[in-house]
């Protein structure tokens, strides 16, 4: 029987992000991907320049249609844009008692909003105590705590930790925003710091979509069931090949997006 991962999220017309990188991750992952559109971007490598969030009616309808006949292990939540979408989404998955992981996406790679700056508390007061664990980078952590911008290790920790009080079980503080040849994500509960995971910092403009793939792949290993940790560090460590990889595919002529399939075909 297949293992079966939701992504609820936007779409990105450049395959790079959204639910495009999604599915791709779910499936480069060995599972089976299953998804709800919250709204539709005219997004390329350069810009986003449209966004269309989908009717609050069609986003319930979409999730009750998965959920009522497909055996989902884990959803995995990004880009919702309004607050009404926030709450139509937590209603929607009140019975779910699967693990949630939420990708707090605010801003694409482009530069450009992706989510109403209304939306923001919203986000952090109705999903983050539902998730089973959150993936924030380093400015969508200091925005969620009305804080700045975390500056060293101390900081990110005690970010991390006071968005477990919030009510997340689990905190992912995503460093790649931070200064440094080493990228230092840090993997928090309240109790204190699970799992710390380093990389070295590629030089390429081809990030489009990372924070995307990384939080669908942990929702991949969480559906096949495998432990917080050991989801976290597949993840980390399949991100990190398909940033690699990012410079072969050669795609538009902005932020180019990952090789999704590094492991499967070489471009």
């Amino acid at each position: 029987m297949a293992h079966i991962a939701l992504t609820i999220a936007g779409s990105d017309s450049g395959g790079g992000a959204g639910i495009q990188a999604d599915l791709k991750a779910f499936s480069a992952l060995g599972t089976f991907g299953t998804s709800v559109i919250t709204a539709v971007t005219a997004q390329n490598t350069q810009a986003v320049t449209a966004v269309h969030p989908i009717p609050l009616d069609v986003v319930r309808a979409q999730i009750d249609a998965v959920l009522s006949d497909m055996d989902v292990g884990a959803i995995k939540i990004g880009m919702l844009a309004t607050p009404e979408i926030i709450h139509t989404v937590a209603e929607a998955i009140a019975d779910f008692t699967g693990p949630v992981v939420l990708d707090t996406v605010m801003v694409a790679k482009s530069g450009d909003s992706l989510l109403a700056e209304e939306a923001v508390m919203t986000l952090r007061d109705v999903l983050v105590p539902r998730a089973t664990v959150i993936t924030p980078n380093l400015p969508e952590a200091a925005a969620l705590l009305k804080e700045e911008f975390a500056c060293c290790e101390e900081q990110v920790v005690a970010q991390g930790q006071a968005l477990c009080a919030v009510g997340a079980q689990a905190v992912l503080m995503k460093g790649g925003h931070a200064d440094g040849d080493i990228c230092h994500d840090y993997l928090m509960t309240y109790e204190g710091m699970q799992l710390e995971l380093t990389a070295p910092r590629k030089q390429t403009k081809n990030t489009h979509g990372t924070g995307c793939t990384l939080s669908s792949s942990i929702a991949a290993g969480l559906a096949k069931g495998l432990p917080m940790t050991e989801a976290v560090t597949e993840a980390h460590a399949y991100l990190q090949g398909a940033i690699a990889a990012a410079d072969d595919l050669n795609v538009g002529h902005g932020h180019g997006p990952l090789h999704h399939f590094h492991r499967v075909w070489t471009a």
